[in-house]
């Protein structure tokens, strides 16, 4: 790091004769070059002779990216072995900022792992840390407070959104943490969405519940029970249904065990296979009790069968895919949802023609 204003000092030139055989790559960034005029200041560093010259401005974000991208290139290609064989769960604590995303990690550890403030933002990278419950091994993964990309695009919060996004995209789970007692919001939703659509499994935890039910039983003001909380959820989040609620307190430390049972419970949904007769029993039964047709031509289910797991997803041949409504395929769905505990995770339902099975 060096200073665009200052120039080059003479204690810079000390450290770049102290670098020069350095085998690694070096990169001088030359901060406070708010603006197109001071990018010419940095060229003098240019003289140091030991690596290439980024002008930045930390304060506004302004060429960050460009150094980020010139320092991901000096990266190893390949994880080492060791991370690549690791099964361990993961469980990615996602939600806007200031719910209590870091107050649940330091409550589930029992330690202050993550710096903790009322001052939204506070944490700037996703974080990992193991625990041991009831025998098995779960890595938390803590991340920064999701914001609207538009809000932060170009500023160091831009690339703290990314992470997070990133730390949610290795996790098997993720834990969306709302506050119970301001209730839900805008950013709530998109970032539930966004959970359901990197295919994850996913568990509210409705975290400040303290201060709808306090510990002590003493009323408050404000005060909301459980089930209509649940029922705003299922309202607010319809593509959201099968996400089961954990109602925590960070503060008293309540809620915690609850709330990780939960998670392994959709966790086993996740990764749930269901025998192939039986998958075809359900789905028979479900088109006898509710025939549908369309344009006058009645569909039919000839097989079907689970494609994969984490989360469940299914490949069912009938006579004319094209034409399945989606309410239809949402009746199916909860049709396997009513016969199997698939609480927890999505799961998915790909139609094929019959004509396209593969006769092998």
């Amino acid at each position: 790091m060096a200073d665009a204003v200052d120039g080059v000092t003479p204690a810079d030139q000390e450290l770049a004769d102290e670098l020069r055989g350095v085998s690694k790559p070096i990169i001088v960034a030359v901060n406070k070059a708010d603006n197109a005029d001071r990018d010419t200041w940095a060229t003098d560093f240019y003289a140091l002779g030991i690596g290439d010259v980024f002008p930045i401005s930390a304060l506004h974000g302004r060429g960050v990216a460009d150094v980020l991208d010139k320092a991901v290139e000096a990266f190893p290609e390949s994880a080492p072995a060791e991370e690549a064989e690791d099964h361990r769960v993961r469980i990615a604590i996602i939600g806007r900022p200031n719910v209590g995303k870091s107050s649940l990690l330091n409550a589930f550890t029992g330690e202050k792992r993550a710096i903790v403030s009322d001052i939204p933002g506070t944490t700037r990278d996703a974080v990992d840390t193991e625990i041991t419950y009831k025998g098995d091994k779960i890595i938390l993964v803590d991340t920064a407070g999701l914001r609207r990309r538009g809000k932060v695009q170009g500023t160091v919060e831009y690339y703290m959104a990314l992470r997070a996004t990133r730390a949610m995209e290795r996790a098997q789970l993720a834990l969306v943490v709302v506050d119970g007692y301001e209730g839900l919001t805008d950013g709530d939703k998109r970032i539930a969405k966004s959970a359901h659509l990197a295919h994850k499994a996913c568990v509210f935890g409705v975290n400040k519940w303290d201060l709808v039910e306090p510990p002590d039983g003493r009323p408050r003001q404000r005060s909301l029970p459980k089930k209509e909380f649940a029922q705003i959820l299922r309202d607010e989040f319809p593509e959201l249904s099968y996400a089961p609620i954990a109602y925590t307190s960070a503060t008293h430390s309540t809620g915690l065990e609850a709330a990780l049972d939960t998670c392994n419970e959709a966790l086993e949904s996740y990764n749930f296979r269901i025998s192939t007769a039986s998958l075809n029993t359900i789905l028979r039964d479900a088109v006898y009790e509710r025939p549908y047709s369309s344009k006058g031509k009645p569909f039919r289910v000839y097989y079907a069968t689970q494609t994969s797991t984490a989360p469940p997803s299914f490949l069912i041949f009938c006579n004319d895919p094209k034409r399945v409504h989606f309410s239809y395929a949402r009746y199916l769905e909860n049709s396997i949802r009513g016969a199997y505990p698939m609480e927890g995770t999505p799961i998915f339902l790909k139609f094929k023609s019959s004509h396209e099975r593969d006769p092998h």
